[in-house]
């Protein structure tokens, strides 16, 4: 790999980051998750509060790219077809034409996702796990790229249906928005006294690029001092007393992936120790599982990963 290969990324994601930003104030380090689950062909999960942008960051994503773009809202009567599609009779020449859902676009914005019915939450594995889907017997391949974009509200539980483990782990990473500083939301005032500027947000980028980008992120260079790191982390989740269930191999390949990513998108041709203790924990806090006695009293993810990071060396001699 080229330092140019990397220079198409590094210059390809200041782009999107310049457009998105004449439509989202700051949030500049979500985006770049975004770019990353993007740059893997991964998904991404926007847990927060409502109001902070989540749908609007979406949108200026998929203009920004020229991508299509669809919006699913879930509720408890949302059914699988809803979402994949069905195939409906036509008396005319007595045959059965498939009807695509709003899975079939490059990004899909899956709103409050946990309001959706273990049922229908299951349709979305298959898409998100293999990029196809299967209706009737046919399997249909999802058109790449492909990016699920999934919200959900972490202070409503009334009337929803928390997303298993096996769900969550499709997930490349989880994203907190979070409230915007005073003067992030005092220039977020001044940007809308007129016309919402996502009304005239146009494509920066191609893409149609997308796939290209990321075989390129392929070639980023861990070294073994870092694979070595990355795999006593994940050992020490397994072995931590307050998880019930640490980092899967699966988990583990996507900090990998991830971190090649990140190093890319800040035009590096490597992987350096902090491009993964940033990418720690979005990437495995929503995979782990805490012992119940350890959420009793208080303990998160978060600041579990927060004292591995810590306590785990990085072993420079190896």
């Amino acid at each position: 790999m080229s330092q140019a290969d990397v220079s198409h990324i590094e210059s390809f994601a200041a782009e999107i980051r310049s457009n998105i930003a004449r439509v989202i104030v700051g949030k500049q380090h979500a985006v770049d998750l975004m770019l990353v689950s993007l740059l893997c062909g991964g998904h991404v999960l926007l847990e927060d509060v409502p109001g902070v942008g989540k749908t609007m960051l979406a949108r200026a994503l998929a203009t920004s790219l020229n991508l299509s773009f669809r919006r699913l809202q879930c509720t408890p009567d949302l059914l699988p077809n809803d979402v994949i599609g069905v195939s409906v009779y036509n008396q005319a020449d007595a045959t059965f034409v498939f009807h695509p859902g709003p899975i079939f676009a490059h990004i899909l914005l899956t709103d409050e996702i946990n309001r959706a019915t273990p049922r229908t939450q299951s349709a979305l594995l298959e898409a998100m796990g293999e990029g196809q889907v299967t209706v009737d017997g046919v399997t249909r391949r999802l058109g790449q790229p492909f990016l699920v974009l999934a919200t959900q509200n972490p202070i409503e539980f009334e009337g929803t249906f928390p997303l298993p483990e096996a769900q969550l782990d499709r997930f490349l990473i989880e994203v907190a928005l979070g409230y915007p500083s005073p003067d992030e939301e005092l220039q977020m005032l001044t940007l809308l006294e007129g016309a919402h500027p996502i009304d005239a947000l146009a494509a920066v980028v191609d893409g149609d690029r997308i796939p290209l980008l990321q075989q390129v992120i392929w070639g980023v260079h861990v070294d073994e001092t870092l694979r070595s790191y990355l795999i006593r982390l994940a050992g020490a989740t397994r072995q931590h007393p307050d998880l019930a269930i640490g980092a899967s191999p699966r988990a583990t390949l996507a900090l990998f992936r991830a971190a090649q990513a990140f190093a890319a998108l800040r035009g590096r041709e490597y992987v350096i120790p902090d491009d993964i203790k940033a990418l720690v924990a979005p990437v495995w806090r929503h995979r782990l599982v805490l012992r119940p006695e350890s959420a009793l009293r208080g303990r998160t993810a978060l600041q579990i990963l927060a004292g591995l990071v810590e306590e785990t060396p990085l072993d420079l001699e190896d």
